[in-house]
């Protein structure tokens, strides 16, 4: 299953590598969203201050959507799809590869959009233990779901609508949690994040879980 996961997981990355449709896409459309809610909300208000953490998570947010519709879109060309349901890998490690794949991505992401919100909000990363786990295990659950509900839409000619509207419901508490523990940690009170934490690291199980569980049937079924 491990070897699996590092073979698909190396595959999609290579893709994404020669394509540059993460750099050259998604990267400048977080930043876009980053400056247009520095627009919408006026810093000298401080309420742009107060929104940081929120408006970190859904700019990530809307690039896991972007991150995992390109995942998917890749094997919808050529028959890619069949050809790795064919393959005789192990359907948990394709999930699980997948999934790193587009843990790897976010990250990346991630840290363009942290270094943003330092530039354009001005504001100051408190807490980097809380920061690093917070963001990490969010990411791993964020990537999890995505995965498990990016493979249920990619047989289906409506995907592009009908990821989001599955997705965001169940990743909705990962939102949350990410938000409340970045809060904390901008406050210079990363105590209080803690139990967000922990939080997180209950839903990336679960989500991890069910997709080692699930993809297989929800592959064979697409």
């Amino acid at each position: 299953m491990w070897r699996d996961a590092l073979l698909v997981a190396g595959k999609d990355l290579r893709v994404e590598l020669r394509s540059r449709v993460a750099t050259n896409q998604v990267a400048p459309f977080a930043l876009v969203v980053l400056v247009l809610f520095a627009f919408a909300l006026d810093p000298s208000r401080g309420v742009l201050t107060r929104a940081t953490a929120g408006l970190f998570w859904v700019a990530v947010l809307l690039c896991s959507l972007l991150a995992v519709q390109r995942s998917f879109a890749m094997e919808a060309a050529d028959s890619a799809r069949d050809g790795l349901r064919l393959s005789g890998l192990d359907p948990a490690g394709i999930f699980l590869g997948k999934a790193a794949a587009v843990v790897v991505q976010l990250l990346v992401l991630e840290a363009l959009l942290a270094a943003g919100i330092v530039v354009l909000y001005g504001s100051h990363l408190h807490g980097a233990l809380l920061l690093l786990g917070s963001t990490s295990t969010a990411t791993v659950g964020l990537a999890a779901a995505g995965t498990v509900y990016g493979v249920l839409a990619a047989g289906l000619r409506v995907r592009e609508t009908l990821l989001p509207l599955l997705l965001l419901p169940v990743v909705a508490p990962v939102l949350l949690g990410a938000t409340r523990a970045w809060e904390a940690a901008l406050s210079g009170t990363p105590a209080d994040g803690n139990a967000w934490l922990q939080l997180l690291g209950v839903f990336a199980v679960i989500y991890v879980t069910v997709g080692v569980i699930a993809f297989g049937p929800l592959l064979e079924d697409g």
